[in-house]
């Protein structure tokens, strides 16, 4: 397994593993933006979605809905964001592929329309224009 001695995902603390597989393991986030915001992370070491094989991401994804039903009995969530900062210009701080899965909740924002596009606020609502 390709590990990187000074890579927070690749020498996590066995206690924060929620569940694992052969080639994915899921974390909640240490700074969580909403309760039970997760992290599904490949075991191998790869920066990008790009980089990742099709094994990888058919795991990744296959732990994106087994974490889903997790978190559905856990917090009943009325929706989610998920989402990858692929890369240092898109906001990645960790360059260690990884999968937000964050659950939301009614009345936890003022207005949530345009989700991620709020990482551009002039161009979140699109639906004014």
């Amino acid at each position: 397994m390709n590990v990187v001695a000074d890579c927070p995902f690749c020498t996590l603390n066995p206690e924060r593993i929620v569940s694992d597989d052969d080639l994915v393991i899921v974390i909640r986030d240490g700074y969580p933006v909403s309760p039970g915001h997760t992290l599904i992370i490949p075991k191998r070491h790869v920066k990008s979605i790009f980089e990742a094989t099709a094994a990888e991401r058919e795991a990744l994804l296959q732990a994106l809905d087994e974490e889903k039903s997790v978190l559905d009995k856990e917090f009943s969530p009325a929706a989610y964001n998920i989402g990858i900062n692929d890369g240092l210009a898109a906001g990645q701080t960790v360059p260690h592929l990884h999968i937000h899965l964050i659950p939301r909740f009614e009345g936890d924002c003022d207005d949530p329309r345009g989700g991620v596009r709020w990482i551009f606020p002039d161009k979140a609502r699109y639906w004014r224009d």
